[in-house]
């Protein structure tokens, strides 16, 4: 923990509410809810939890490519969501972001030299020697051959592809990367690449990272730590170890009991949730997760939990540990 010894992000009851009409009827959606954690310079907190469960969201809100509807977020202790789009524009070169498609995310008509060229013209480098020679260096760094970025986005493999994306959210030199699942659309031989890669540049770049997947044995692989969501509202952050041996969510619990065991004959007991998700637009009261958990007494569907830390590091909200 050492070369984590100050915050880089600190984000403080952050919230995100998404309004939509659907036949004549205004519905809100409360994707993020009250969520406060750090992330500690050159470390990567893994953020895992169902697909809807407001993670990605979350990702972007920092970056503010998604604008919170309340809440703060401070980066080297200046909030950034009181900034103007003009004084903000200094962070953007901070703060960027692996997207999870490497398909969409880039632009179809463009070389991936100028795909990765055009972060340093938006940004103000006008020398166009200085400009090729950036380019070149990302692209040797993140090992895509400097000849083939002539060709644009379908003339590359999707490992390719990632790669350019990972390289143009690094050609600025930015101090946070937002990893939005930027391999679960790759192979697993070629997720073994990229985590391999973005764990080295982490190291040569300094980076701090902020890794969003849904899949644990990823998670576990490339985190220092790891946060667990659950329908907006954060229900549990550990170290990474003690997380996967001392769980002490019911719904971190089930989580890690589904991880598959590549040995059928070693004895396993699975936490089966029972019941559906309650309806986004509708949040229930009490604890988000009383409907479907196998401990839950007569105080989780009236009061919500407290975010707390019940032991040096481990975060839990969740009335079972409540002092």
């Amino acid at each position: 923990m050492d070369s984590m010894s100050s915050v880089l992000i600190e984000v403080r009851n952050l919230s995100k509410t998404f309004f939509i009409e659907e036949w004549g009827e205004k519905l809100a959606l409360e994707a993020v809810s009250g969520v406060n954690f750090s992330i500690f310079r050159g470390e990567t907190l893994g953020l895992v939890g169902e697909t809807g469960c407001g993670k990605s969201t979350l990702g972007r809100c920092i970056l503010r490519l998604v604008e919170p509807t309340a809440g703060e977020i401070f980066m080297n202790g200046e909030n950034i969501l009181h900034l103007s789009a003009k004084a903000f524009k200094p962070y953007r070169r901070k703060l960027q972001i692996v997207f999870q498609d490497p398909f969409s995310s880039l632009n179809p008509r463009k070389t991936a030299y100028a795909i990765l060229e055009e972060p340093l013209i938006i940004h103000g480098e006008k020398n166009a020697r200085l400009r090729r020679e950036r380019v070149k260096v990302i692209a040797e760094k993140v090992g895509l051959d400097v000849h083939s970025l002539k060709n644009y986005p379908h003339e590359f493999s999707g490992g390719q592809r990632q790669r350019i994306g990972i390289a143009r959210a690094l050609i600025l030199h930015p101090e946070f990367v937002v990893c939005d699942e930027p391999v679960s659309a790759l192979d697993v031989s070629i997720q073994a690449q990229i985590l391999n890669l973005l764990a080295d540049l982490q190291e040569t770049m300094h980076l701090t990272y902020l890794f969003i997947s849904h899949d644990l044995s990823v998670i576990r692989h490339i985190s220092t730590r790891i946060a667990v969501m659950y329908m907006g509202k954060m229900v549990e952050m550990a170290e990474k170890e003690e997380l996967f041996h001392a769980p002490l969510h019911p719904y971190t619990q089930a989580l890690l009991s589904a991880i598959p065991i590549p040995d059928p004959t070693v004895p396993r007991q699975r936490t089966l949730l029972e019941g559906d998700l309650p309806s986004p637009f509708k949040p229930i009261s009490g604890c988000r997760f009383h409907t479907r958990c196998p401990q839950q007494s007569a105080t989780c569907p009236e009061i919500p939990p407290v975010w707390q830390e019940i032991r040096p590091g481990h975060f839990v909200a969740c009335h079972l540990y409540e002092k």
